[in-house]
């Protein structure tokens, strides 16, 4: 094992233990009209990942960026890693920068290992890259991913949420 893939493994390790992201409960939910709020419940069936992520989009100088993203979930240490890194990452991103991040990650874990991860772009999330190697693990690591899409998608459309119980 390379000294890059040693360390890509400990990050992994790292973010699945630390989880950040914030705990979903303690989160209120935005007031209507400081933000578009979205959440959205993903459940990957084959192994029983599972994840509640809730994102908040508002105002930021000249446009909209994403302000918070908090989640929930249990799982293997992929879908939990990829979650928390997800979380430290997408704060501040424009809505369309998100977009083209989940695009380009999404790309890469249907690569089957054969692209390159942009590190620039992903940041810690490049990390991940080898879980393409891995098709029955893709969708572990996808899953905040995805959440995230949906989430985003609504908070566009202006739909709030309310508190989970």
């Amino acid at each position: 094992m390379s000294g890059l893939d040693s360390l890509y493994q400990q990050l992994i390790l790292e973010h699945s233990k630390t989880r950040s992201g914030g705990d979903l409960a303690e989160q209120p939910a935005t007031p209507t009209g400081t933000a578009g709020t979205g959440q959205s419940h993903q459940l990957n069936p084959i192994c029983g990942d599972e994840i509640t992520l809730r994102l908040r989009v508002g105002a930021a100088g000249d446009g909209q960026s994403v302000t918070e993203i908090h989640w929930n979930g249990d799982g293997c240490a992929i879908s939990m890693a990829s979650a928390s890194i997800l979380s430290e990452m997408a704060p501040g991103m424009s809505p369309a920068s998100l977009r083209r991040t989940i695009d380009h990650f999404r790309e890469l874990m249907r690569s089957r290992g054969k692209l390159e991860a942009d590190e620039e772009l992903l940041q810690d999330a490049a990390a991940l890259a080898g879980v393409a190697k891995y098709p029955a693990r893709v969708k572990c690591a996808m899953l905040a991913w995805v959440a995230a899409e949906d989430a985003l998608r609504q908070a566009e459309a202006g739909q709030e949420v309310s508190r989970i119980p």
